[in-house]
């Protein structure tokens, strides 16, 4: 393919926030696990810096507890919170998707990251994909063209909700035919659809986080 982009990735803070976020919310890490600033940025091969940045908006968001000694302590997540959290990036990013159908709006970013994103899953390649996931929402994001809502929306990113009981590939192929249909919803600049697809969009993630916790 010619002319591509290179794909807009999130800041080393969000990155960190969102990989404790899907690790804690699946449950990968548990209540009352210990995390080590320095553990945490060896593993994600960061500094310490956007660890501390993470750490500070977990900790405002009642995912985890500072302590002292420049560590965390996980804390424990339920159903409610699930769907409180799920909620509340349903409404902020349907509004986006709304804003960004507005006929002023510049959706040339998103085109282009969709198709990436298509032709990357045509070609098996889902770590890509992974990155081009949230580009696509991010992207929105910008469209939409209200910068505290995108900063919003950015902290509470958790990257792909698969759930315990669908692969990766099955999961992008989902999702890339729900893009489809926002992203559609955006070229007709169909307020009403855009949102609405876009919440069904995150209320299916939802679902599926919620599938941790059967």
């Amino acid at each position: 393919m010619n002319g591509l982009k290179p794909i807009k990735m999130p800041s080393a803070k969000e990155k960190v926030a969102a990989e404790l976020r899907k690790a804690i919310l699946s449950r990968q890490m548990q209540e009352g696990e210990v995390l080590s600033l320095d553990s945490v940025a060896t593993q994600l091969n960061v500094s310490a810096m956007p660890v501390r940045e993470a750490f500070q908006i977990l900790a405002r968001d009642g995912l985890i507890q500072l302590r002292k000694n420049k560590g965390a302590v996980v804390l424990g997540i339920t159903e409610t919170y699930i769907k409180e959290h799920y909620q509340l990036r349903a409404i902020l990013e349907s509004s986006a998707a709304a804003l960004a159908a507005d006929p002023e709006a510049d959706i040339s970013e998103i085109e282009s990251v969709y198709e990436e994103a298509a032709e990357a899953l045509r070609e098996g390649n889902l770590r890509q994909y992974t990155d081009l996931n949230h580009a696509f929402h991010s992207e929105i994001w910008t469209a939409a063209g209200n910068q505290k809502m995108k900063n919003m929306i950015s902290e509470l990113w958790n990257g792909l909700s698969m759930g315990s009981m669908v692969s990766e590939e099955d999961y992008a192929k989902v999702s890339i035919k729900e893009h489809g249909k926002i992203l559609k919803a955006i070229q007709k600049h169909d307020k009403e659809a855009a949102q609405k697809t876009m919440y069904d969009h995150i209320m299916r993630s939802r679902d599926d986080m919620l599938t941790y916790y059967k």
